[in-house]
């Protein structure tokens, strides 16, 4: 049994001349919420494909469960929870008989449909056609479906694009109430807050590369080359410290007199990390 859900170990794809993927190395353990993180074409949703043997890579290992990907089973892909960026619901059925069609294939327990349903908030509009959803409620709808059969993991291709914070926020709750039953969470995302407050560990994905791997904190503080703390004043004057212990008493003087309104390290975020080292943006 391997210590590890998903497991690749120098994956490299091509897609006619064109080289996708250039030696990827992921390693993701069991409970863990693991971040893609990459502009769109950088080859997330490939990787996934890799993964749950969709697709063959051109060479290298993608294992799952242990298992060689392209020798999954479908007992082994019973296991796996798919929310993909196209969504993939029947637009004519409605959100029950989506997940009854789904239920029949995966093998789950048609008694979690409506558990299912209730989880996301749709309990209200089980009835309802899925062309008559908005689309926060065709995303929640996709992920009580990738919930349904209670997955040891779960793909989510970018599960937060274009909705409200509302409905993301939401979204965010129930990936981490999934996390804490167990489930390992694999999330593509160009969503650097998405990928700072739910992941354990990030990489992040440029033209085929992994240009980085670790946590987000980890990763930030690798490219803190600047080691400032900017603090604002009641008065609304901003003083700029050293973070080192010089600046430990200074500081220390203004907290004791109440004169801090603010105080912010310069610790970069995962959005300035990859433009720092792409030269592009995470949305593009």
């Amino acid at each position: 049994m391997s210590d590890y859900t998903v497991l690749l170990s120098q994956i490299k794809h091509t897609f006619g001349e064109r080289e996708v993927l250039k030696g990827i190395d992921i390693s993701i353990k069991p409970g863990e919420i693991f971040g893609l993180l990459g502009p769109s074409g950088a080859g997330k949703t490939t990787i996934i494909r890799i993964i749950t043997g969709q697709i063959k890579p051109s060479d290298g290992l993608s294992q799952l469960f242990g298992t060689d990907s392209s020798q999954l089973d479908g007992k082994l892909l019973q296991k796996t929870g798919m929310m993909l960026d196209n969504l993939g619901l029947y637009e004519r059925l409605s959100c029950t008989d989506n997940l009854k069609l789904f239920a029949a294939i995966l093998g789950a327990d048609k008694s979690m449909i409506d558990i299912a349903l209730e989880k996301v908030g749709l309990s209200a509009a089980k009835k309802q056609p899925v062309s008559k959803l908005s689309k926060g409620m065709k995303s929640r709808l996709a992920l009580a479906r990738a919930m349904l059969n209670k997955p040891s993991i779960l793909f989510l291709d970018e599960p937060t694009s274009g909705l409200d914070p509302s409905t993301a926020a939401e979204i965010h709750r129930l990936i981490l109430e999934e996390r804490d039953r167990g489930a390992t969470i694999f999330l593509t995302t160009h969503n650097m807050a998405e990928a700072s407050s739910l992941c354990d560990n990030i990489a992040l994905l440029n033209e085929g590369t992994i240009i980085e791997y670790g946590s987000p904190a980890q990763i930030c503080r690798k490219y803190d080359h600047e080691r400032k703390i900017n603090v604002t004043l009641n008065d609304g004057s901003e003083l700029e410290f050293s973070n080192n212990s010089s600046s430990a008493d200074k500081i220390y003087d203004l907290l004791k007199n109440d004169s801090i309104k603010s105080i912010h390290s310069s610790e970069p975020n995962l959005e300035t990390v990859f433009t720092s080292l792409t030269g592009r943006r995470l949305e593009q």
